[in-house]
């Protein structure tokens, strides 16, 4: 999977989409809660899997950021 969120990433790194990252990140943090609550099976692999993609994401929206000592874009 994370080569396809490398992917997915890039992209919206391409087009400066940090909404998209922000609700991506959102939404595998969710899913990261949910998978640490389960109980009755082992869900190591996919925790790790979901770490692994919030690493991506994250790497993804530093990129984003502005240089030190300059005005942040409108993010809308």
């Amino acid at each position: 999977m994370s080569n396809v969120m490398e992917q997915i990433v890039a992209g919206y790194v391409k087009t400066k989409d940090r909404r998209a990252l922000a609700e991506l990140l959102a939404h595998r943090r969710k899913l990261l809660s949910r998978l640490e609550a389960v109980s009755g099976i082992d869900p190591a692999s996919s925790v790790q899997a979901v770490q692994d993609d919030l690493a991506i994401i994250e790497a993804g929206i530093e990129e984003l950021k502005p240089p030190a000592g300059t005005l942040p874009e409108n993010e809308f």
